[in-house]
C-alpha cells in the first residue's frame, strides 16, 4: 500500500517561511557572500490567498505519488540507453511514444536538431515550458548501484552526469497537470522540450534563434543534484563558446619531400603552444580547454588537413567574445607561419545564468511544502557504501531543505571565480526561467564521470524524481492560476535582469547544430548497449533485471 506524505504546515505559513529566508538572504548578500554591499531587501510576493489552487496541489501531490511506477521505469529505461549528445534517438523514441499515447500534440526534429521535439498539451495562455537534458557523457558507462568500478560496455559512455532522470520528472508532472488541466478547464499550455547535447553546450541557443520559446511565459528547467532547491540571480559559473578550428594545408611525403609539404598539424600544435603561454596573462575567471579533433592520418605523410576544438569560458558575453577573438587571432598566427588557411564552425555556446526571482520565490515555498523524500535504511546504507568507497565524508543523504532561498541580482565581478556552463542560459536570457536542483544523486561523486551514474537507476533517483515532480507540477500550477505571479516574473525579467544587458547570441548566423558529433561513438558501441537496454515488462527495476543487490554491503574502511 502506498503511503503519501501528510503535509502540515499551511501554504501561508510556507509563504512567511521562504519570503522571510528571502529577506534574510539578500540582506547578508545571498550567494557569492564576500564583503559586498547588502542588496535591498526581496520584496515579497504578496500573492492572493487562493483556496482552489492549495487543493489543487495536494490532488497533485497525491497523484504523482500514484505514478512512482511509470516515474521509476522511465528513470531506468533512459539510464539504460546510455546516448551521447545528438545522437539521442532511442530517449526521442520512447518518450515521444509516451506523449502521443498521451495525447500531446508532438513535434520532433525541431531547430535543425534531429533527436529534439517539442510535446504540447492545453490552448492559450499561459504558456510554461518544462524542460530539462537528455544526453550522457563519454567513457562513463557504469553498472548502477554497485560502488566500484564496473562497466557494461568496456570504453562506452553512460550517464555520468545523471541526465536519464529529468525526462521521468517533468513528465511525471505534465501528466498530473494534464489530468488537473482537463477536469478544471484550465487555459493554458503545456510544452515539453529536451535539452538535447548539453554536454556539448549545443542546442539551447539554436532553440532560441528558432523560436522555441518566442511565444513562452515562464520556463522551469529541472538538473539532478543531492539537494531539492532553486536560486535566483546571477549564477556563479562561467558563459562560453565552443569552436572548432579546421587547418588546410598541403599533404607530401613526411622523410622523401617534407618541404613540399604544409603541415596543418603544425598549425594546431602552434596555436595551442600560443594559448598555453597566453594563459598567465588571462583572468583567473577564465577557462579555455581544447583537444585536437584530427590530427592527421599517419606519420609519413604530411597531415594536410588538422583540426582542433575549443571552449573558451568566461564570467559575461564581453569577456567570453575577448577570449573567442583572441583564439581567432591566433588561429591566423598559426595558418600564417605555416603557409595554411584556417577556418572556424561555432558547436556550442552558453550565456551565464540568470535565475527569475518571483518564480524562484514561489518555486522555494513549494519545496518547503514538499520537503526532501522520505529515504529508507537501505538507501541511506546505499549512501554510505558510496561516499566510503568514494573518499568522502560518510553522511548519507540529506533529510531536509534549505529554509532559505539565495540569490543576488548580480554577483560582483571580484567575487566570480568561474566553473562551468549550462546553455539554459541562453533560454534564461529570452524568457523567465527558474532552474530545480533536485534529489536524484549523492554527494561524493566526481562531475563527468562514471561515479555520478552509480545512483542514478537506483531508489535514490526515482525517489528524488517522484518528489521533485511535485515541485514542478505544484511551481506550473503556480503559473497557471495566478496571473499576479506571471506579472512580477515579466516585471522582474524586463526591469531588473534585463536592465543591464540584452541578450546577444555567439550564434552565428552560418552556424549549424553538429548533428555529427558523437555519431562515430554511439554507432560502434550502440549494438552492445542494446543487450542492456532495460525491460519493464519483465523486471520491475533495472537493478532486478541486472542481479544487483540493493543496499550493497559496506566497502572496508580505507586507512
Amino acid at each position: 500500500m502506498m503511503t503519501i506524505r501528510c503535509f502540515r504546515l499551511p501554504l501561508l505559513i510556507v509563504l512567511s517561511l521562504a519570503l522571510t529566508g528571502l529577506v534574510a538572504s539578500a540582506q547578508r548578500g545571498g550567494r557569492g557572500g564576500g564583503g559586498a554591499a547588502p542588496e535591498p531587501p526581496v520584496p515579497p510576493l504578496n500573492l492572493p490567498p487562493n483556496p482552489r489552487l492549495d487543493a489543487l496541489k495536494q490532488e497533485l501531490i497525491a497523484d504523482i505519488e500514484s505514478r512512482r511506477v511509470f516515474t521509476q521505469q522511465m528513470v531506468d529505461t533512459i539510464f539504460s540507453y546510455s546516448e551521447l549528445g545528438f545522437q539521442e534517438t532511442e530517449t526521442q523514441r520512447y518518450v515521444t511514444d509516451i506523449l502521443v499515447r498521451e495525447g500531446f500534440e508532438v513535434q520532433r526534429g525541431v531547430a535543425g536538431v534531429p533527436t529534439s521535439w517539442i510535446g504540447k498539451y492545453g490552448s492559450g495562455r499561459p504558456i510554461i515550458a518544462l524542460g530539462t537534458d537528455i544526453d550522457g557523457l563519454p567513457t562513463t558507462n557504469q553498472m548502477p548501484g554497485v560502488v566500484t568500478r564496473k562497466e557494461f560496455v568496456a570504453g562506452a559512455p553512460g550517464h555520468g552526469e545523471g541526465h536519464n532522470a529529468g525526462q521521468a520528472l517533468v513528465m511525471t508532472a505534465a501528466l498530473a497537470l494534464k489530468k488537473i488541466m482537463d477536469r478544471e478547464k484550465l487555459p493554458g499550455t503545456i510544452v515539453l522540450w529536451p535539452g538535447v547535447a548539453e554536454e556539448l553546450l549545443g542546442t539551447k541557443a539554436h532553440f532560441v534563434r528558432g523560436g522555441i520559446f518566442k511565444d513562452a511565459d515562464a520556463v522551469i528547467f529541472t538538473h539532478v543534484g543531492s539537494n531539492l532547491s532553486t536560486a535566483w540571480g546571477d549564477g556563479s559559473g562561467n558563459g562560453m563558446v565552443s569552436v572548432e578550428y579546421m587547418f588546410h594545408g598541403a599533404s607530401s611525403h613526411a622523410a622523401g619531400s617534407p618541404w613540399a609539404g604544409k603541415s596543418a598539424l603544425d598549425a594546431v600544435e602552434l596555436m595551442n603552444m600560443a594559448w598555453n603561454m597566453k594563459r598567465e596573462h588571462l583572468r583567473l575567471s577564465q577557462r579555455v580547454h581544447y583537444v585536437i579533433t584530427h590530427g592527421g592520418d599517419q606519420p609519413n605523410v604530411v597531415p594536410p588537413e588538422a583540426s582542433v576544438w575549443y571552449f573558451f569560458r568566461e564570467t559575461d558575453y564581453e569577456h567570453v567574445k575577448e577570449l573567442w577573438d583572441l583564439g581567432d587571432t591566433m588561429a591566423k598566427a598559426a595558418a600564417m607561419m605555416t603557409g595554411t588557411t584556417v577556418e572556424s564552425r561555432v558547436l556550442g555556446s552558453a550565456w551565464p545564468q540568470h535565475g527569475n526571482r518571483p518564480i524562484a520565490q514561489a518555486m522555494h515555498a513549494n519545496i518547503l511544502q514538499v520537503g526532501m523524500p522520505q529515504w529508507s535504511e537501505a538507501d541511506q546504507q546505499f549512501a554510505r557504501a558510496f561516499q566510503r568507497a568514494m573518499g568522502a565524508e560518510e553522511r548519507g543523504l540529506s533529510t531536509t531543505v534549505s529554509q532559505t532561498l539565495n540569490g543576488r541580482v548580480s554577483i560582483p565581478d571580484s567575487e566570480k571565480t568561474g566553473g562551468g556552463s549550462d546553455d539554459i542560459g541562453d533560454v534564461m536570457w529570452n524568457v523567465p526561467t527558474v532552474r530545480l536542483s533536485f534529489p536524484s544523486n549523492v554527494s561524493g561523486a566526481t562531475g563527468h564521470h562514471w561515479t555520478s551514474a552509480i545512483a542514478m537507476a537506483t531508489p535514490v533517483a526515482h525517489k528524488g524524481a517522484t518528489q521533485s515532480a511535485k515541485v514542478v507540477g505544484m511551481t506550473s500550477l503556480d503559473l497557471l492560476m495566478q496571473p499576479e505571479l506571471l506579472t512580477a516574473a515579466r516585471d522582474y525579467f524586463v526591469n531588473v535582469q534585463q536592465a543591464p544587458k540584452r541578450y546577444k547570441p555567439f550564434l552565428r548566423p552560418e552556424d549549424k547544430p553538429g548533428t555529427w558529433l558523437n555519431k562515430d561513438t554511439m554507432d560502434r558501441f550502440r549494438p552492445e548497449l542494446r543487450k542492456f537496454y532495460y525491460d519493464p515488462t519483465r523486471y520491475k527495476s533495472y537493478l532486478e533485471q541486472l542481479g544487483v543487490a540493493y543496499p550493497p554491503p559496506m566497502p572496508a574502511a580505507k586507512p
